[in-house]
C-alpha cells in the first residue's frame, strides 16, 4: 500500500508543486538529493572522496519533451564531466537516455549521446547509462551496444526486477557489458516485472552471478545486506578479489554499509543526483525502500 501511495505521489504534479515550493521539504530532500547546483554534487563527491569512496554525478530529470530541454541537458553533462577532471575526482557521469530526447527524435538522441561519450572520454571521465521504465528498454539497450562498441568503459544500469532482463543480457554477452545491477525503482505491471521481494532477489542473485561470469567489472547497486552478501559469495567462487567489481549506493542511504566496504578493502561509489527535478526521483527511492520515507519525515521535523 505504501509503494502505490508513494508512486501515485510521484506522477502527481499539484503534491509536486506543493512539496518543492515548500523550504522545510526542500531541505530534508538534501538528505538523499546533493543539491540543485552542479557545485554543490561536486563538494558532495570531494566529501565521499576524503572517505575512499567515489561518485557517480546524475543529473535529475527525465523524458524532455523538446530538443531544446535535450540540448540543455547535454550541456550539463558536459559541463559535470568537465568539472570533474578539473578537480581530479574520481568520479563518473550517469546519464538517461529519455533526457537526451529518446522519445522525442531518436537520431538527435544518438546524436546527443554520442557528443557526451566523446567529450566525457577526452577528459578522461567514464559514462553510465541508466536505465527507465520497461518501455523504454529494447531501445535502450540497443544504443547501449552501439556506445560500449565505440567506448568500451561505458557502463548500463539494468534492473533485476524486469523479467525479460536476462535475456537482454545474453544478447550483450559478447560485448562483456560493463553493468550496474540494481533490483529497479519503477511502477511495472505484472506481465513485465517480478512484485514480490523474494522473486525479485532471486533473479538479482542469478544475475550477480551471471555477471561475474560473462560481464566485466560488475558493479551491485544494493543496499540489500542479503544481496551484498551473495556478492561477496559470488566473487569468491569466480575468483574475484575486493578491487575487482564495485557496490553503489544511493546518496544519503547506508552510510555506515558504504564505510565498512571501503575499511575491508572494497570498491564503493555512490550516486549523487542533483538538479532541480528531485521530487519524481526522492519519492521513487521512497516507494522503493520505504524505509527512506522515515527518514525523510524525521528531517521534516527536524529529529
Amino acid at each position: 500500500m505504501v509503494n502505490r501511495v508513494l508512486m501515485w505521489a510521484a506522477a502527481s504534479p499539484r503534491l509536486q508543486r506543493q512539496v518543492t515550493q515548500n523550504p522545510v521539504a526542500r531541505r530534508a530532500a538534501h538528505r538523499f538529493v546533493a543539491g540543485e547546483r552542479l557545485d554543490e554534487a561536486l563538494d558532495a563527491a570531494a566529501a565521499l572522496a576524503s572517505r575512499g569512496i567515489g561518485s557517480i554525478l546524475d543529473l535529475l530529470g527525465e523524458g524532455v519533451t523538446d530538443l531544446s530541454g535535450a540540448g540543455a541537458a547535454v550541456a550539463e553533462y558536459e559541463a559535470a564531466a568537465k568539472a570533474i577532471a578539473a578537480r581530479g575526482l574520481d568520479a563518473r557521469i550517469s546519464i538517461k537516455l529519455s533526457q537526451l530526447g529518446q522519445t522525442v527524435d531518436r537520431d538527435a538522441c544518438v546524436a546527443n549521446l554520442t557528443e557526451i561519450l566523446d567529450q566525457a572520454a577526452a577528459v578522461g571521465v567514464p559514462v553510465e547509462i541508466d536505465m527507465e521504465d520497461s518501455s523504454l528498454v529494447p531501445d535502450t539497450v540497443a544504443l547501449f551496444r552501439d556506445a560500449a562498441t565505440a567506448h568500451p568503459q561505458t557502463r548500463l544500469a539494468v534492473q533485476a526486477a524486469l523479467r525479460r532482463t536476462p535475456v537482454d543480457l545474453e544478447a550483450l554477452a559478447s560485448l562483456r557489458p560493463r553493468v550496474r545491477l540494481v533490483k529497479g525503482a519503477y511502477a511495472e505491471p505484472l506481465e513485465h516485472a517480478h512484485q514480490g521481494k523474494a522473486e525479485i532477489r532471486a533473479q538479482y542473485r542469478y544475475l550477480t552471478d551471471w555477471l561475474f561470469e560473462h560481464g566485466s567489472d560488475p558493479a551491485f547497486g544494493t543496499h540489500d545486506d542479503e544481496l551484498v552478501a551473495h556478492a561477496h559469495q559470488a566473487a569468491a567462487r569466480a575468483g574475484k578479489g575486493p578491487q575487482e567489481y564495485e557496490f553503489q549506493f544511493l546518496y544519503g542511504i547506508r552510510r555506515d554499509l558504504q564505510q565498512e566496504l571501503v575499511d575491508s578493502g572494497h570498491r564503493v561509489r555512490v550516486y549523487i543526483p542533483f538538479g532541480s527535478a528531485w521530487y519524481p526521483y526522492l519519492t521513487r527511492r521512497m516507494a522503493e525502500r520505504p524505509a527512506n520515507l522515515l527518514f525523510f519525515l524525521r528531517a521534516l521535523v527536524g529529529r
